[in-house]
């Protein structure tokens, strides 16, 4: 549940960096997809910086790559997609064990370490960076429901990058409550928001989730593409409408390394240029993603 303190200010306003927030930073009724595909832990490890999170592992030994979907269509800063493409995590000076990371989440700090996360509006890559670390950029997004499928294509500089397809879930009929931590890199410093959100959800569990990733040679999302994803995904989840709570609470810390860093990772150069339109690219157009399947 959220924390009792948001509930205090609900009505309230802010105005941070220059966008204007009626709290709490909310939204409403936006449609979402969620998969997960397991992958070899040592590999998704590598792609997680620093000493300070790592790689979750599954009851089976590998990871996790999570990707969820939601199409925002009543925010504070208008309508966007945002597209999370993640690998669940742990905090701490260790790895966790299995199984028990996910008992016992607020101990083992477990998440997701968010690799690539486009959105649709300059508006929210300017809030979304500037303010909790989120690794947002401009990109070429869209979010299609039809009658048994749900699909998401992303495009950036008119090439391919990604795209998911999922069996459309019969009935969303499981009422979830769930609160979440994501974690980015910004600044070199490691970033945590929370988030929380209700609705009812279509969910397939293993044998009955059904879904195809494709991943292109984009620098974004290239190094995916060798983290030996299982094409099969071991959970499917679609909600027809979302209701979500953005925490304006955030932890951050000094990301470390064994060895003295040469190159400082994007920081606030990236979003001080950026305005505040909510305008939207084209709608992804490449049709040929058929050859970047998993």
């Amino acid at each position: 549940m959220p924390p009792k303190r948001i509930k205090k200010y609900t009505g309230r306003y802010a105005l941070v960096d220059g966008i204007p927030y009626t709290m709490p930073v909310s939204s409403t009724e936006s449609p979402a997809l969620m998969a997960g595909f397991s992958c070899d832990w040592e590999k998704a490890n590598a792609l997680l910086p620093g000493n300070e999170i790592h790689a979750m592992k599954l009851p089976n030994g590998r990871a996790a790559l999570m990707i969820t979907i939601i199409n925002y269509l009543d925010t504070s800063i208008g309508k966007y997609i945002e597209y999370s493409i993640a690998i669940a995590c742990t905090h701490g000076s260790k790895p966790a064990p299995r199984i028990l990371n996910t008992l016992l989440l607020g101990h083992y700090g477990t998440g997701q370490y968010i690799l690539d996360l486009p959105v649709s509006s300059e508006i929210s890559v300017k809030g979304g960076k500037g303010i909790w670390g989120m690794p947002k950029h401009k990109a070429n997004l869209d979010f299609i429901v039809t009658e048994d499928k749900v699909t998401s294509q992303y495009e950036k500089d008119g090439q391919f990058a990604f795209r998911i397809e999922i069996n459309k879930p019969k009935s969303p009929s499981i009422k979830l409550k769930v609160g979440a931590t994501n974690y980015c890199r910004f600044r070199n410093m490691l970033m945590a928001s929370y988030i929380y959100f209700e609705s009812k959800a279509g969910i397939n569990l293993l044998g009955k989730a059904k879904g195809s990733l494709f991943i292109g040679d984009h620098p974004k999302v290239a190094a995916l593409k060798h983290i030996d994803i299982n094409p099969d995904p071991f959970f499917t989840t679609f909600m027809p409408k979302t209701n979500g709570i953005l925490d304006d609470h955030f932890d951050s810390w000094f990301m470390t390394y064994d060895e003295p860093p040469e190159v400082m990772t994007e920081g606030l150069e990236s979003v001080y240029p950026l305005g505040y339109t909510e305008d939207w690219l084209p709608a992804p157009s490449i049709s040929d993603y058929e050859k970047f399947r998993i």
